[in-house]
């Protein structure tokens, strides 16, 4: 019997959707997954390195050649310095490192602030650490989000251990400014906080936006676990490598609880990860010029059909408003889709709790798909127009 924690994250829309697409033959526009595999040395690299025998555990903290190269990569993009043997832990994705920081940086009583809408796994991972969650939330400013730094500074209390931060943002694919950073960094500060910021997103921005991590902010290096990771920078999201950086009294405390979560992640594939941060910089970059231009196309396709969207700076995600369509329960309309048009998408009910009323009309479509892909689920999604 499921703990009673843990009754309210026990499915989650994802599975619900993507079942509902694989019954009905839809195309998945809703879970956010490439189509297209990573730049073809980093999977020789991993393949080689299974034949040259590489296939036993690893160190429990991460290959010495990926956390090396993640320490290298860091700096190179941020300016940050850390030492690969004390300050960098290698994770089975970006999910294990956010649960690892929640659950071996937080205590029971401690409270922990959430910015919704937010991806699913922080609000599990606050009920797994026995902690209070309490919630901030973005709003639409013209024509993306922004933080509502009001809301945030009324969830910041004497208690607040950490505050959760995201950016490039899913679901709303806003890249948050520094002036939004500032004022959470600033309550961190007032309130001897720390920030555990997901950043998987980071290489992911469009039309010129820069993505810039809390970590540099003034003060912030010392109290922020910086977590990124492979699957959305180099396309292999089954891989499930990640890595968080920070101060090692902090990623210290995160290993204590992920080591007894997975121990450590696939040995021949950190290789492979490693020689692509090593050696893939320039397909990284041409990644973001494809996803922008898929991001265009299914902009294209959205808007033709009479949905209201937000400017999307950066991720896999386009925020679509469907209320243009006399749609007012994006839940019920996702459900919905993938039977009557043979397209899925997910409803930002699925990324709410305390701010749900807020978000109800909204839907994510994800671009992470081939033209063709795109194309398709632009023919279908015609019967909206009609």
């Amino acid at each position: 019997m499921t703990v009673r924690r843990l009754l309210p994250h026990a499915s989650t829309i994802f599975s619900e959707v993507s079942q509902l697409a694989t019954r009905h033959g839809a195309v998945n526009l809703g879970q956010g997954f490439p189509d297209t595999d990573g730049p073809p040395a980093m999977l020789e690299a991993a393949a080689r390195a299974m034949r040259e025998g590489h296939n036993q555990y690893p160190p429990g903290q991460g290959m010495p050649e990926l956390r090396l190269a993640v320490a290298d990569h860091v700096a190179h993009h941020t300016g940050l310095v850390h030492d690969p043997d004390t300050e960098v832990l290698v994770t089975v994705g970006a999910t294990e490192a956010i649960a690892g920081a929640v659950v071996g940086l937080v205590e029971p009583d401690d409270e922990v602030v959430v910015i919704e809408p937010y991806y699913d796994s922080y609000a599990a991972t606050v009920a797994m650490a026995g902690a209070t969650r309490r919630s901030a939330r973005l709003v639409r400013d013209g024509a993306s989000f922004r933080l509502d730094v009001d809301s945030l500074r009324a969830a910041f209390s004497p208690r607040t251990r950490a505050v959760l931060v995201n950016t490039p943002h899913n679901p709303t694919g806003a890249v948050l400014p520094p002036e939004d950073l500032e004022a959470v960094a600033a309550l961190c500060h007032e309130f001897d906080a720390i920030a555990i910021s997901d950043e998987v997103y980071e290489h992911l921005t469009f039309d010129g936006h820069e993505h810039v991590s809390i970590a540099t902010l003034p003060g912030m290096r010392e109290r922020t676990v910086r977590i990124s990771s492979a699957a959305k920078m180099l396309n292999c999201t089954g891989w499930k490598i990640g890595w968080m950086t920070g101060p090692e009294e902090l990623v210290s405390g995160a290993r204590a609880a992920k080591q007894y979560m997975s121990y450590a992640a696939g040995t021949p594939l950190q290789l492979g990860v490693a020689h692509a941060l090593r050696h893939d910089g320039a397909w990284i970059e041409q990644l973001r010029a494809t996803m922008q231009a898929q991001r265009d196309q299914l902009v294209g396709i959205l808007s033709g059909v009479g949905l209201d969207l937000a400017v999307t700076h950066g991720t896999y995600f386009l925020a679509a408003d469907p209320r243009p369509l006399g749609v007012t329960d994006a839940a019920a309309w996702c459900r919905e889709l993938p039977a009557e048009v043979g397209v899925a998408a997910v409803p930002f009910a699925g990324f709410v709790d305390d701010f749900a009323g807020d978000f109800a009309h909204l839907a994510r479509f994800a671009f992470c798909k081939s033209p063709a892909v795109l194309e398709e689920a632009g023919r279908r999604l015609q019967a909206l127009a009609g």
